[in-house]
């Protein structure tokens, strides 16, 4: 049993020092990684083999069922490791706004737009709020709402009136 326990708190050790030190050692603990296995996976088998083997034979199986049962319980809790790491390591993230995820989007003029230049629109994309220069064919007031049409260049888009009903 106290071979089991060992392995447990080897493996917890393991993927302790991964997760929470693997970023300030920089690299030391990639001999461990590869395209197929990653440490926590590594560390989470050993573990769960060592403490499904300490648990098995605290109960009083004999010696070749334990070692079956501490192989069962780290391969599961190994490849959910590695699937958990895989998921959050190839997951989307959140991308870079671009300007032309603004266009068909609805805007407020911030700063007036004249007739024969530019005025500076607010924009929500994706959540976030961002400003960018606005050109439009007639004047529009500060205040108003309008729909961005096109992009005129990295950092100004064309802009249209948001149509109001006579009250």
């Amino acid at each position: 049993m106290t071979f089991f326990l060992v392995l447990g708190i080897a493996g917890l050790v393991l993927v302790l020092v991964s997760l929470v030190a693997g970023d300030l050692l920089d690299g030391a603990l990639d001999a461990l990684e590869a395209d197929w296995i990653s440490s926590a996976a590594i560390g989470g088998f050993v573990s769960a083999f060592g403490f499904g083997g300490a648990a098995a034979d605290a109960v009083g199986t004999p010696w070749p069922v334990s070692v079956a049962i501490a192989l069962g319980a780290g391969v599961v809790v190994g490849w959910f490791a590695l699937w958990l790491t895989r998921l959050l390591k190839d997951g989307p993230s959140d991308g870079t706004i671009a300007i032309s995820d603004t266009v068909g989007k609805a805007a407020k003029v911030v700063t007036a737009i004249p007739g024969d230049g530019y005025g500076v629109v607010r924009i929500v994309v994706g959540g976030h709020t961002v400003t960018y220069n606005a050109r439009a064919n007639t004047p529009i007031e500060a205040g108003d709402e309008v729909n961005v049409i096109g992009v005129v260049s990295p950092t100004a888009v064309n802009v249209t009136a948001v149509w109001k009903p006579e009250s």
